[in-house]
């Protein structure tokens, strides 16, 4: 495959189907907030020395390939998209709620606001879980103005939970204590907002 077309010199691109649509269009944008939560999560596996999670985080990746196959693929009202496009499955989802749960499991459970950070692992995951939502943000905006594959949002709200989690396993694990933030700065007891919807 060719790296250059040069079919998008003018700023336009291409999405399943052959439609072009201006680089800038809120589709693009939201495939490109996708497509950087991806690379995070790359980033994240040059890290690791736990084969599972790097297994895991793999398969991760290859569901947001099929969910950017997904967005690039026009709803058109009266017609059947794409059927040979691959699209997220509930079943999916249900991974990822598996590996949350295993994950809890092990943990403390959460009775503060924790700061991201700790180990270089938890961090990046913090970073990532932080992208994943921008691109669930982007997605919900998407849906209010064209039609979309509705399981898109609920998988990348669970990523971003279970991105979470392993960031908060991943200090435990490396016996790095959470860095808490002081409930006495908002004068109540703190909730775990990161985890949040």
């Amino acid at each position: 495959m060719q790296i250059y077309t040069r079919t998008g010199d003018k700023g336009t691109t291409g999405l399943v189907g052959g439609q072009r649509v201006g680089k800038d269009a809120p589709r693009i944008e939201v495939e490109g907030a996708v497509d950087e939560c991806d690379a995070t999560l790359g980033l994240v596996r040059t890290l690791l020395d736990e084969p599972e999670l790097d297994q895991r985080l793999a398969w991760i990746q290859s569901d947001l390939f099929v969910v950017g196959a997904d967005l690039a693929t026009l709803h058109v009202e009266g017609q059947v998209a794409a059927a040979w496009v691959p699209r997220v499955q509930a079943e999916d989802v249900t991974r990822l709620e598996r590996w949350i749960d295993a994950a809890e499991a092990e943990l403390e459970p959460l009775r503060s606001f924790i700061l991201p950070g700790g180990t270089p692992v938890a961090a990046q995951l913090h970073f990532a879980r932080a992208v994943c939502r921008r691109a669930e943000r982007r997605v919900v905006g998407l849906a209010s103005q064209e039609a979309i594959t509705p399981q898109v949002i609920v998988y990348l709200n669970r990523l971003s939970d279970l991105l979470f989690v392993w960031a908060r396993l991943a200090n435990q694990r490396a016996g790095v204590e959470e860095t808490l933030q002081p409930s006495s700065r908002h004068g109540s007891q703190a909730g775990p907002s990161l985890v949040a919807a």
